[in-house]
Protein backbone atom coordinates (compact mmCIF):
# COMPACT_ATOMS: atom_id res chain seq x y z
CA UNK A 1 0.00 0.00 0.00
CA UNK A 2 2.70 2.27 1.09
CA UNK A 3 3.76 1.45 -2.65
CA UNK A 4 0.98 2.75 -4.33
CA UNK A 5 1.16 5.71 -2.35
CA UNK A 6 4.41 7.11 -3.37
CA UNK A 7 3.88 5.72 -6.69
CA UNK A 8 0.35 7.99 -6.84
CA UNK A 9 2.14 11.05 -5.14
CA UNK A 10 4.85 10.69 -7.83
CA UNK A 11 2.23 10.87 -10.53
CA UNK A 12 0.46 13.96 -9.00
CA UNK A 13 3.41 15.87 -7.80
CA UNK A 14 5.12 16.36 -11.11
CA UNK A 15 4.28 17.41 -14.65
CA UNK A 16 6.39 14.83 -16.14
CA UNK A 17 6.86 11.85 -14.78
CA UNK A 18 9.39 8.71 -15.58
CA UNK A 19 9.63 4.87 -13.68
CA UNK A 20 12.48 3.54 -15.61
CA UNK A 21 15.52 0.88 -14.95
CA UNK A 22 19.29 2.71 -15.04
CA UNK A 23 20.26 -0.22 -17.57
CA UNK A 24 17.09 -0.39 -20.05
CA UNK A 25 17.44 0.82 -23.26
CA UNK A 26 13.98 1.76 -23.96
CA UNK A 27 14.19 4.09 -20.79
CA UNK A 28 17.39 5.60 -22.15
CA UNK A 29 15.35 6.44 -25.57
CA UNK A 30 12.20 7.77 -23.48
CA UNK A 31 14.75 10.11 -21.31
CA UNK A 32 16.60 10.85 -23.87
CA UNK A 33 13.67 12.08 -26.33
CA UNK A 34 12.02 14.42 -23.49
CA UNK A 35 15.86 15.66 -22.85
CA UNK A 36 15.87 16.81 -26.23
CA UNK A 37 12.87 18.47 -25.89
CA UNK A 38 13.73 20.51 -23.12
CA UNK A 39 11.99 18.34 -20.83
CA UNK A 40 13.48 17.78 -17.26
CA UNK A 41 11.49 14.59 -16.04
CA UNK A 42 10.84 13.27 -12.66
CA UNK A 43 12.80 9.97 -13.14
CA UNK A 44 13.10 7.39 -10.57
CA UNK A 45 15.49 4.46 -11.24
CA UNK A 46 13.03 1.50 -10.21
CA UNK A 47 16.45 -0.91 -9.85
CA UNK A 48 18.17 1.43 -7.76
CA UNK A 49 15.69 1.93 -4.78
CA UNK A 50 14.59 0.20 -1.98
CA UNK A 51 11.60 -0.14 -3.15
CA UNK A 52 11.80 -0.50 -6.17
CA UNK A 53 9.80 -3.64 -6.96
CA UNK A 54 6.84 -2.81 -4.90
CA UNK A 55 6.59 0.74 -6.80
CA UNK A 56 6.58 -1.79 -9.87
CA UNK A 57 3.88 -3.97 -8.72
CA UNK A 58 1.98 -0.53 -7.56
CA UNK A 59 1.97 0.61 -11.37
CA UNK A 60 0.82 -2.57 -12.84
CA UNK A 61 -1.95 -1.97 -10.34
CA UNK A 62 -2.53 1.15 -11.88
CA UNK A 63 -1.82 1.32 -15.41
CA UNK A 64 -2.04 -2.46 -15.86
CA UNK A 65 1.86 -1.88 -17.39
CA UNK A 66 4.30 -4.25 -16.16
CA UNK A 67 6.89 -3.17 -18.29
CA UNK A 68 9.55 0.29 -17.71
CA UNK A 69 9.55 3.28 -19.00
CA UNK A 70 6.32 3.94 -17.46
CA UNK A 71 5.50 7.62 -18.43
CA UNK A 72 2.92 10.26 -17.52
CA UNK A 73 2.58 13.65 -18.44
CA UNK A 74 0.15 15.94 -16.92
CA UNK A 75 -1.07 13.23 -14.47
CA UNK A 76 -1.84 10.80 -17.09
CA UNK A 77 -0.62 7.55 -18.09
CA UNK A 78 1.05 7.69 -21.88
CA UNK A 79 2.55 4.15 -21.78
CA UNK A 80 6.49 3.09 -22.60
CA UNK A 81 8.59 4.24 -24.72
CA UNK A 82 6.85 3.11 -27.97
CA UNK A 83 3.56 5.18 -27.02
CA UNK A 84 5.94 7.86 -26.34
CA UNK A 85 7.66 8.04 -29.63
CA UNK A 86 4.64 7.55 -31.27
CA UNK A 87 2.97 10.89 -29.78
CA UNK A 88 6.65 12.37 -30.80
CA UNK A 89 4.16 15.13 -33.03
CA UNK A 90 2.14 16.18 -30.26
CA UNK A 91 4.67 16.00 -27.27
CA UNK A 92 5.69 19.67 -27.86
CA UNK A 93 1.55 20.57 -27.11
CA UNK A 94 1.12 17.98 -24.27
CA UNK A 95 4.51 18.95 -22.56
CA UNK A 96 3.34 22.69 -22.82
CA UNK A 97 -0.21 21.66 -21.19
CA UNK A 98 1.58 20.06 -18.97
CA UNK A 99 3.68 23.73 -17.92
CA UNK A 100 6.96 21.20 -18.56
CA UNK A 101 8.20 23.00 -20.87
Amino acid sequence: MAAKTKAQGIINEHPVAVFSKSWCPYCKASKALLSELGVKPYIIELDQVEDGAAIQDALEEITHQRSVPNIFIDHKHIGGNSELQAKRSQLPQLLKDAHAI
